[in-house]
């Protein structure tokens, strides 16, 4: 239901309300400007007004938001010859659990011990899938690249009982996933899925041009339920809890006491540090 809002000015006399601005009977309306400071005014919208009030609008641009056809043309050949790929090899995708950290060094061992064994005919790959990550520390963006899955490794494999011991007794292996003993493989969209961001990321790099995927992007200073000061700002000196991270804007959200009320504001990754 619309209430209507009333005046105490409604009905009445338009030549009874008079009042003095102080400006010439022959100054024209348009002449009239009242500058808050939001630029152009026929331009501005609801954001601009916002980003005013609050600050100002982030100025950093989301550096993988436009991309070139061609890359995206270029990225989908990949994922499509990664798809042929993954239909004519031998074998199935398999996952081994390893300790944390030893991931690289599970390959090299497995990789090792397959030669020795004589195993290759059952055993033909075994990959770490990784991902570039935009890693935010200190206010600096840093491209790094992570494991996609820490703690395991990919294995494609003909299954039987040589291949299993010859992966499961491996220095570091501590099983395969799921099932123990009749392991699960993994379905093509899966395996394709953990292959896609490394083999992307490796043609962006030697074409020397944007990816259209976006890179997943973390915070390594600040997480949500962080405990934080305010240093700077008209909050400086208070606490904050908090609740949101935009990292590409570099800007959080977080609870602050004021008059013993919990008050959600926006502040910059700047204008905090932790407790």
């Amino acid at each position: 239901m619309t209430q209507e809002n009333t005046s105490p000015f409604d009905g009445a006399d338009d030549d009874a309300i008079q009042i003095d601005l102080g400006v010439a009977d022959d100054l024209d309306a348009d002449d009239i400007h009242i500058d808050l400071g939001f630029g152009d005014a026929d331009a501005a919208s609801d954001d601009d007004v916002l980003a005013n009030l609050t600050g100002g609008a982030d100025e950093t641009p989301d550096e993988d938001a436009e991309v070139s056809a061609d890359a995206a043309a270029a990225d989908e050949a990949v994922i499509d010859e990664l798809r042929q790929r993954l239909r004519l090899e031998p074998g199935d995708w398999y996952v081994i659990h390893t300790y944390s950290g030893m991931e690289n060094r599970v390959k090299q061992n497995l990789d090792s011990r397959v030669k020795t064994l004589g195993m290759e005919d059952y055993i033909f790959e075994s990959i770490v899938p990784t991902e570039d990550v935009v890693e935010i520390r200190n206010g600096a963006r840093k491209t790094v690249t992570r494991t996609v899955l820490p703690g395991y490794v990919l294995v494609r494999m003909e299954m039987n009982d040589e291949s299993w011991g010859a992966v499961r007794h491996t220095p570091s292996v501590t099983g395969f996933v799921a099932h123990a003993n009749a392991p699960v493989p993994l379905s093509l969209d899966e395996v394709e899925k953990m292959l896609a961001p490394a083999l992307l990321a490796k043609a962006a790099a030697a074409a020397s041009g944007p990816s259209p995927r976006k890179k997943k992007i973390e915070v390594v200073d600040f997480s949500v339920g962080d405990n934080v000061m305010v240093v700077q700002g008209p909050f400086a000196g208070v606490h904050a809890s908090i609740t949101e991270i935009n990292a590409n804007s570099r800007r959080l959200k977080a609870l602050v006491e004021i008059l013993g009320r919990e008050t959600p504001v926006d502040l910059e990754f700047s204008q905090v540090q932790k407790d």
